[in-house]
């Protein structure tokens, strides 16, 4: 592997982990941290109206692309982004919980706006410096950064506010922001002489052209699904251990440490089996390891649940999410039009977290009303219509012809 190439996988890991942290951070320990400081359900709910702009980004997403002929704009849009992010973000260390919490969510919306405008830039960015066999080892790192960040946002920094306070972990939190800026600002973004794209054609209402593209349908539903078959686990493993038995501690160790080692030490081993052997076949790969999963835990149902038995079912469900994330977003990286990456790769990502939103809110329903059993049944049902599904869904032939476009 060439030095150059290790740069840009470096690169492209700093900018993912700056913003997945204080995502975490924001999205899973701020709630304990108010749960501690007595607040009630109701206001800690609230917090979740940070992840706003992670939802509606893709309605700005064209005006980034449209102020961007080059690598170097998208640099700039990430580093301006990014910065202020930090600056917010240590800002809101030095108001009260207690009696600034309404100004803290502004504060955090406006912050998290800033971090979804980076996401955009950084993906363009990404896709204009990435050979396209490199894209799936870069997203390798996307995906590590994700699962890092949410090690590390759910972990480190609470231990950092138990003995440091408020104050230092938001000054923290902003430094680390600002320092994993360094590899982006140092890349040197005019390697290859690279010509500035036309980008006055690029439309407001971008987003919408891209539904209008003919055959995308099948593209999307691919995308609405292709986690569906995994996702309904992942957001019940929490609740089924605690009806297992398992203490807080526990299950913070084993889903939350050790299954997010097992993510993102998955994520290499798929960029290189993504490289090897390309969308076309991978696209059986994913899906197959998908099923297999479920049918691991509905198997599980019917045992002792010894305890390797379920460190094992941890293990191979962060694994499959983790190669899952990485050809979903190499998949995708196919799909974008010249001049119009930041926003069609948004259009695309928004989709999963939506599809994964729905499944997620009605795993609950389901396992309520079938048991744990039930659900993992049916994650098996949706994994296996995928399968079914593949050979309606994915035509090489519309990927080779994004392909063309982009060359």
């Amino acid at each position: 592997m060439k030095q150059s190439e290790i740069k840009k996988y470096y690169t492209l890991l700093s900018l993912y982990l700056a913003q997945s942290i204080p995502m975490s951070f924001f999205s899973t320990v701020i709630p304990v941290i108010m749960r501690m400081e007595n607040y009630s359900l109701e206001s800690i709910g609230y917090i979740q109206l940070i992840k706003l702009p992670w939802i509606l980004k893709m309605l700005w997403a064209p005006m980034v692309d449209k102020t961007s002929k080059n690598k170097r704009h998208y640099r700039r849009w990430i580093i301006m982004s990014e910065a202020f992010y930090a600056l917010i973000i240590m800002s809101v260390g030095y108001l009260n919980l207690q009696t600034d919490f309404t100004t803290i969510i502004i504060l955090m919306v406006i912050a998290f706006t800033a971090s979804a405008t980076q996401d955009i830039a950084t993906d363009a960015f990404a896709i204009l410096i990435l050979n396209k066999n490199e894209r799936s080892l870069g997203n390798s790192m996307q995906s590590a950064g994700s699962f890092i960040g949410t090690m590390m946002g759910s972990g480190v920094l609470l231990i950092i506010y138990h003995y440091f306070g408020w104050l230092w972990l938001l000054r923290s939190l902003g430094l680390f922001v600002l320092f994993a800026l360094i590899p982006v600002s140092l890349y040197n973004a005019r390697n290859g002489n690279e010509p500035d794209r036309s980008t006055k054609n690029v439309s407001p209402l971008e987003f919408i052209y891209f539904f209008r593209q003919r055959k995308i349908g099948a593209h999307l539903l691919l995308l609405f699904l292709f986690y569906s078959g995994i996702i309904g686990i992942l957001t019940m493993i929490k609740p089924y251990f605690v009806d297992l038995g398992y203490d807080i501690k526990e299950i913070g160790i084993i889903s939350g440490i050790f299954g997010t080692a097992c993510g993102v030490l998955m994520t290499v081993p798929a960029g290189f089996l993504l490289r090897k052997k390309g969308i076309t076949k991978a696209v059986w790969i994913f899906p197959v390891i998908n099923v297999l999963v479920a049918t691991f835990f509905f198997g599980l149902t019917y045992t002792n649940h010894a305890l390797w038995l379920v460190y094992l079912g941890v293990a191979l469900l962060w694994g499959a999410y983790a190669m899952s994330s990485v050809f979903v977003y190499t998949m995708s990286m196919h799909v974008v039009r010249k001049g119009r990456e930041g926003t069609d790769f948004t259009i695309q990502i928004v989709i999963t977290h939506l599809s994964s939103l729905v499944i997620a809110i009605m795993s609950g329903k389901v396992a309520d009303a079938l048991t744990y059993r039930g659900l993992f049944a049916i994650e098996i049902g949706l994994g296996i219509l995928i399968l079914v599904l593949l050979p309606f869904v994915f035509r090489k032939s519309f990927y080779l012809k994004y392909e063309q476009e982009t060359d």
